[in-house]
């Protein structure tokens, strides 16, 4: 199997690449988390490669493209710590509208790859934990009812896909920022990303999609949303490795650098195989994308499982290489440290997708008995 990237994915990685390096240095990134965790500029110059527009469809001025192009934006994402959120909002944004009305696809689809319209997934609620059900929120006539929690960058955007319970059962709402009883309250995360508490009370929406079909869509967009993660945090890793390697060639005790302890580098080959494992398993998300929602959902939990591991294992070993700077502020080590940490619990968390991969184990071997 081949899994070299075409001239065109290369092409689209040394361009996030240059951003990166050009437009979101480590002062740049600490003057955004001190302004909230969200960089209007930032989101700018984001459209401004068209990376809006990845895998929104050409009928709405996108460029119609992959998964596996995601996969590449989304490493050097991670490379970079960007705190705005992409995924949510040029792949789960165009995926969960895929299915809306074809006059709401053409409201916000274009106002999405200009970046003009932030919209993100609200669906989490407090003790719904990891769950992809419709939680207590309600929608009676239109108009909703509940409290959403862990919202991305919820007081900077435009509009939430929200679900909920109607009277025909499960849905998805499209409810616009500034709707008449939303209340939103911003906040700042570990690693200094945005998020929201929403409230709603007999807010209006637009419904998206009903029943099974709303049910099915919010399962891919949380297993698209996995994938994408996966990519972030290798690149956020593979950056934190290329940073503790070097310090360790930097650093010297009893006149040698520290890089030549054995013991050390050990360590090293630990960490090493552990990104190398999250690598494969990106890969791995990323191509089981396309397969029926069993296969996914399951291959999507084998993926976090690792993902939560690898995650825990680098961070934890390269700040402890680091030593004490590792954990100040001043440093970058300890702000990919905090990503990681933050990234483990989000869209479930080790233990939540060990009971799912178990789970979905025990139903298959029933299945053949």
């Amino acid at each position: 199997m081949d899994f070299d990237f075409s001239e065109d994915q290369q092409a689209l990685r040394d361009a996030v690449q240059r951003f990166v390096e050009k437009d979101y240095g480590f002062e740049q990134r600490r003057a955004i988390v001190r302004e909230g965790g969200f960089s209007r500029a930032a989101w700018d110059g984001l459209a401004g490669l068209g990376l809006m527009g990845l895998q929104v469809p050409e009928a709405h001025g996108g460029l119609g493209l992959g998964p596996v192009d995601a996969m590449v934006v989304m490493e050097e994402l991670g490379r970079g710590l960007v705190l705005e959120p992409y995924a949510q909002g040029a792949l789960l944004a165009p995926l969960l509208l895929s299915q809306a009305p074809q006059a709401l696809q053409a409201d916000w689809m274009p106002r999405i790859v200009a970046g003009e319209a932030l919209v993100v997934l609200a669906h989490q609620e407090r003790g719904l934990r990891y769950r992809l059900d419709m939680g207590q929120t309600r929608a009676t006539a239109g108009r909703l009812s509940g409290v959403k929690s862990l919202v991305s960058a919820g007081a900077q955007a435009q509009a939430f896909v929200v679900p909920a319970t109607d009277e025909q059962g499960p849905a998805l709402y499209l409810v616009e920022a500034g709707a008449e009883g939303l209340v939103t309250r911003g906040y700042g995360l570990h690693d200094g990303s945005a998020a929201a508490e929403l409230t709603l009370q007999a807010t209006p929406g637009q419904r998206i999609a009903q029943g099974e079909a709303a049910q099915a869509l919010l399962e891919l967009a949380a297993d698209t949303a996995l994938a994408a993660q996966a990519a972030e945090a290798v690149g956020a890793m593979d950056a934190l490795v290329r940073l503790t390697a070097d310090y360790l060639n930097t650093r010297k005790q009893f006149g040698v650098a520290i890089a030549s302890f054995q013991a050390l580098r050990h360590r090293m080959a630990d960490i090493k195989m552990q990104l190398e494992l999250a690598r494969s398993m990106s890969y791995y998300a990323t191509l089981k994308l396309g397969e029926p929602p069993a296969q996914r959902r399951r291959a999507l939990s084998q993926v976090k499982l690792q993902l939560s591991q690898s995650m825990r294992f680098v961070g934890q070993q390269c700040t402890q290489l680091h030593g004490g700077i590792g954990v100040t502020d001043e440093y970058i080590s300890s702000h990919f440290f905090k990503r990681l940490t933050v990234m483990e619990m989000q869209w479930g968390d080790g233990l939540h997708h060990l009971a799912e991969v178990s789970a979905r184990m025990t139903e298959q071997a029933g299945v053949f008995a």
